[in-house]
């Protein structure tokens, strides 16, 4: 099986770094945790929300990384003298990236019950006709 490339269309120019978004994004993996939503709330801004019980404002770290959004996660381990019988719930650490398309730009981040909600917005790029003079040569 070969591989598609961007570059078997030659009309298509300048898309060589979508198809690095691409794959960057295929490798970033498919764990499971935290889950999250994405939601679209409007025709030109989204939603993710991801479910983080048990984390504070202090132990997440959200950062643009090269027009990826990453979302750290990691809890203290606050066991300091207590016995746990039975320990359902781990101080656990993760790392959440999602790839930004030009012109999304990351709004606010709130937290509420539990759930980390950030807001992203695109803004839509004017529509531009250009008129190119042809010159003798």
């Amino acid at each position: 099986m070969s591989k598609l490339t961007l570059g078997a269309y030659p009309h298509m120019l300048g898309f060589e770094q979508l198809e690095r978004l691409l794959e960057r994004s295929a490798k970033s993996g498919n764990e499971g945790y935290p889950p999250y939503n994405i939601e679209q709330t409007s025709d030109d801004s989204y939603r993710i929300t991801l479910a983080v019980a048990g984390f504070a404002e202090q132990d997440l770290a959200i950062t643009i990384e090269d027009r990826q959004l990453v979302i750290r996660g990691r809890q203290s381990d606050d066991s300091d003298g207590r016995i746990f019988l039975h320990r359902g719930i781990a101080a656990r650490q993760f790392q959440r990236m999602f790839v930004l398309a030009d012109g999304v730009e990351v709004g606010e981040a709130v937290m509420e019950n539990g759930l980390l909600h950030v807001d992203l917005t695109r803004s839509r790029p004017e529509t531009v006709v250009q008129t190119i003079n042809i010159r003798k040569g």
